[in-house]
């Protein structure tokens, strides 16, 4: 295989032609945050906001570009752009989820974040093994890792590698225990840091969405970014959720950031389904003594008093963490613990607000 370097990958972008401003991508300064890891090549080309939703030739140009170098074995070509400062305008009203345009993942019935507030309340922990129970309920499920800047499903699920291609345009997701996963750690070495500016972080999000063969989906579990910024608002306005799982623990410095969470997804319309309250409490191993480390109930008397579901208690056990560290959590290793039927009856309780049922039985026709 040949060698691929940022030289050769720039050289093969100068025959790209920005068609409006008449000159080569790399010229005109348009090409940003290249990476290279064992022959997958990915970057950004820079463009005006206005420009953007016509400019999709040219990002195919790119990529085509670049992926018909020798030794380069797929490219992967986001649009990013950075808006104008403009004049402050009226406040806009609440963003609806677009339902004419065309869906990123068509083959999904169901796409559900699970979110918090801030980071360190175990929402990664959360999401994986929401995920396999509601592959354990007879679901068809993905896991889509959307935190960019801190992935933990490849090591959740114990997933090494790099996603295949069979078309050289779409990805093949990586899977784990039946579950189709997708990650940005499986494109980037482990301890690289992100330094991507928001516009990118959505752009890789939408192509993980929509340049991913995931199939037919009952329901596709997104692992959110924690906190309620930028990136977290722009996928909930523009993926269509059918709804949102939020992860706090009791105390009440974490629940009033689960209550922003709450209140950002009803701002743009996406039902909230339930709280999960995670590190509920501590059962010692040795003597069965429970203790209430970071206060108990307080997740439940939020959900009462804002109105939303609750979903269930989740406690700091000693197995959730090393399942977890050893990439096979808790719902798959131990299916009969009690810890495990915990999250196969929140994920009955989220299908169920969902109208989500398993496979069909098989239809016995008798001929007479």
């Amino acid at each position: 295989m040949s060698d691929i370097t940022p030289e050769r990958i720039l050289a093969a972008l100068r025959q790209v032609q920005d068609p409006e401003r008449g000159g080569d991508i790399v010229s005109l300064g348009m090409v940003s945050g290249i990476q290279i890891r064992e022959g997958h090549v990915g970057f950004a080309i820079e463009v005006e906001p206005e420009r953007g939703p016509r400019l999709e030739p040219l990002r195919k140009a790119a990529e085509k570009a670049v992926g018909d170098l020798d030794g380069v074995l797929s490219a992967s070509v986001v649009l990013t752009a950075e808006k104008r400062r403009a004049p402050p305008q009226p406040a806009p009203r609440p963003a609806h989820r677009q339902a004419s345009r065309e869906p990123l993942v068509p083959q999904v019935r169901s796409i559900v974040a699970v979110a918090s507030g801030k980071g360190g309340v175990g929402k990664s922990t959360i999401a994986v093994n929401l995920a396999l129970a509601l592959a354990a309920n007879g679901l068809r499920v993905g896991l889509l890792d959307a935190d960019i800047y801190g992935p933990s499903q490849p090591r959740l699920l114990g997933l090494t590698g790099r996603p295949k291609t069979k078309d050289g345009r779409m990805l093949e997701p990586m899977e784990a225990f039946g579950v189709k996963t997708m990650s940005i750690g499986f494109l980037v070495n482990e301890d690289q840091a992100m330094i991507w500016r928001g516009p990118m972080v959505m752009s890789a999000l939408q192509q993980m969405l929509r340049d991913v063969n995931w199939g037919a989906l009952d329901v596709l579990v997104v692992d959110m970014p924690p906190g309620t910024g930028d990136a977290q608002l722009t996928m909930a306005q523009q993926v269509p959720l059918a709804g949102a799982v939020i992860v706090s623990t009791p105390q009440d410095l974490a629940l009033l950031d689960a209550r922003k969470g709450i209140s950002m997804f009803r701002k743009v319309e996406v039902p909230v389904l339930g709280i999960v309250e995670n590190m509920s409490y501590f059962r010692c191993p040795h003597c069965g003594e429970r203790t209430e480390i970071f206060a108990h109930g307080g997740a439940r008397s939020e959900a009462q008093r804002l109105g939303v579901p609750f979903l269930g208690e989740v406690p700091l056990d000693v197995a959730i963490r090393e399942t977890s560290d050893g990439g096979k959590p808790i719902v798959v290793s131990e299916p009969e613990s009690e810890n495990a039927l915990i999250f196969r009856r929140m994920a009955a309780t989220i299908a169920g607000e969902l109208g989500a049922e398993g496979p069909a039985p098989p239809r016995i026709v008798v001929e007479e």
